[in-house]
């Protein structure tokens, strides 16, 4: 996988940390300087923080000053009932806790919060965001919207769907979706790119896409404010 585009901040190395209530393992990734937001992950099904597609766009995103969270949703034990792995309002629940737990943080605190999901990380990004008022900006990629059901006409956060234009099924389950949010919503198309993002430059793609999303959304405009991390 090819490096993904920089805007020159420096990232360093994210931080081992363990969430509770259920010892999840996280990797906090902190840009070097100052950050302007911070950036919760939601992977999809299958997958964990170690995730190389979500590990790639963290990256890019803490190369662009925002501080990121991977986090393991589910505990190894849970992860093996695949009844877990598409139970979105136990995904969305584990998501809430999270953000509740790391924006308590003392290297964190203040920011604006985003989130970002992953297949069915984007329902439980969708339901997680629907019950806080704190959620500045969602982005989903290759995404299941759908799956967040009701909870989509209570979004507030704008919202950006990511899609493959070589992924139709999912591609027509987001514009479904899309019809459903009350929110600020947009809906982008990478062309060629199929469900995982596999094909070269498809993934930087949606690297460039979430970035200026997340930065639009949760950097005031023309505002330099933010967290000094040390």
């Amino acid at each position: 996988m090819q490096s993904g585009p920089h805007t020159g901040v420096a990232a360093s190395h994210p931080l081992s940390v363990s969430l509770p209530p259920h010892a999840s393992e996280g990797l906090l990734g902190l840009p070097q300087g100052r950050a302007c937001g911070l950036v919760v992950f939601a992977h999809g099904s299958g997958s964990s923080r170690l995730s190389p597609r979500n590990t790639f766009v963290a990256e890019a995103l803490q190369h662009a000053g925002l501080a990121t969270l991977l986090f393991d949703l589910l505990t190894d034990e849970e992860a093996a009932d695949r009844r877990n792995v598409f139970d979105i309002p136990l995904l969305a629940d584990r998501l809430r806790q999270a953000a509740s737990w790391v924006i308590r943080l003392a290297a964190v605190r203040g920011l604006p919060l985003g989130f970002f999901g992953a297949s069915t990380g984007a329902a439980a990004a969708l339901m997680a965001a629907a019950s806080r008022k704190d959620v500045r900006a969602i982005v989903g990629r290759g995404g299941r919207p759908d799956l967040a059901g009701e909870a989509l006409a209570r979004v507030t956060a704008p919202t950006l769907l990511i899609v493959g234009g070589n992924d139709p099924d999912v591609l027509a389950l987001n514009a479904s979706a899309q019809r459903r949010l009350r929110c600020e919503h947009r809906l982008e198309v990478v062309p060629g790119a199929t469900h995982l993002f596999e094909e070269a430059g498809a993934l930087e793609s949606v690297v460039v896409l979430a970035r200026g999303w997340f930065l639009a959304h949760l950097r005031a405009p023309g505002a330099k404010a933010g967290v000094d991390v040390p």
